[in-house]
């Protein structure tokens, strides 16, 4: 009877500790990619403020949720977080931290990859997934200015955004750390085509960076740029984003993923209340 009495017992015990694990982990997500997700519902956040990405909106500008979202990928990298999501390759060669100061660190997150708003109040990692359907990583390309311009440009050339092109419009960029107009009475120099809906910029003319983390932008300067890995990889119209990274090897793909970098920033850095900062768009992009 002892014996039946603490097989019974560790029995229970086994039980409860599945279910405290499963309960960790009790929301499952199916992604863009047909991926089920575990996602942790423990976590918790509140927004005083709707973030807005319902109905195409950041890709049509600049959006309260893509400076938010932008912001946090800046900071992942100059709060030296990133630092410890290099690839073991990346290590060993001695690529272990952001290669260029804070001053020349931005972020560029297309407005095609938020699909969702994040509602007024309590959120949690489902509303985020529901912002952010795909499993993707946060990267670093290494650009020069030049490239950098070229990448906006290429990014804008859906704009003004309608219903004819909202297609293109998918790579326009929220950005953090840098100012930039585009001027939609200038006609985009198309060149080659470029997937299904982009073409390469010909040349430059739309764009115009007005600054970078408050000082001149220099086209000669080298600027991290932190973004997705689908933008690394070329995605809508990032023909650039390749290009540079193949130049510069320190340019990478981080084990990062970017819902959980963006928790991370949420946590740590505005302990956990999107608050006033987010009301609405903070002028970084002008569409004239």
């Amino acid at each position: 009877m002892k014996a039946l009495k603490n097989v019974l017992c560790t029995a229970l015990i086994l039980c409860l500790l599945c279910s405290l694990t499963a309960g960790a982990y009790a929301v499952t997500f199916t992604d863009a990619h047909g991926n089920t997700v575990e996602l942790d519902d423990s976590l918790e956040a509140y927004t005083d403020y709707v973030l807005q990405g319902a109905d195409n909106a950041a890709r049509k500008g600049e959006t309260n949720l893509g400076d938010f979202w932008a912001d946090a990928l800046r900071w992942f990298a100059v709060s030296g977080k990133i630092n410890e999501y290099f690839e073991e390759d990346d290590v060993t060669a001695g690529n272990t931290e952001i290669a260029v100061d804070a001053d020349h660190v931005v972020a560029l997150w297309n407005g095609g990859n938020l699909r969702a708003d994040v509602a007024e109040g309590k959120f949690g990692a489902e509303q985020l997934a529901e912002v952010l359907p795909y499993p993707n990583k946060a990267a670093v390309v290494y650009m020069t200015g030049a490239q950098l311009q070229e990448a906006l440009e290429a990014a804008s050339q859906g704009l003004p955004c309608t219903e004819d092109t909202a297609a293109a419009c998918a790579a326009f960029m929220q950005v953090s750390g840098l100012k930039y107009t585009v001027d939609t009475s200038v006609e985009y120099d198309r060149g080659e085509p470029y997937g299904d809906n982009w073409f390469r910029a010909a040349s430059l003319g739309r764009v115009t960076v007005e600054e970078v983390n408050g000082q001149a932008f220099d086209p000669q300067a080298t600027y991290a740029v932190i973004t997705s890995n689908a933008n690394f990889n070329g995605m809508d119209s990032s023909y650039i984003f390749t290009a540079a990274a193949e130049a510069n090897e320190k340019s990478t793909i981080t084990t990062a993923v970017v819902r959980d970098v963006i928790w991370m920033y949420i946590a740590e850095e505005l302990n956990n209340v999107i608050g006033e900062a987010y009301a609405e768009a903070q002028g970084r992009i002008v569409i004239k």
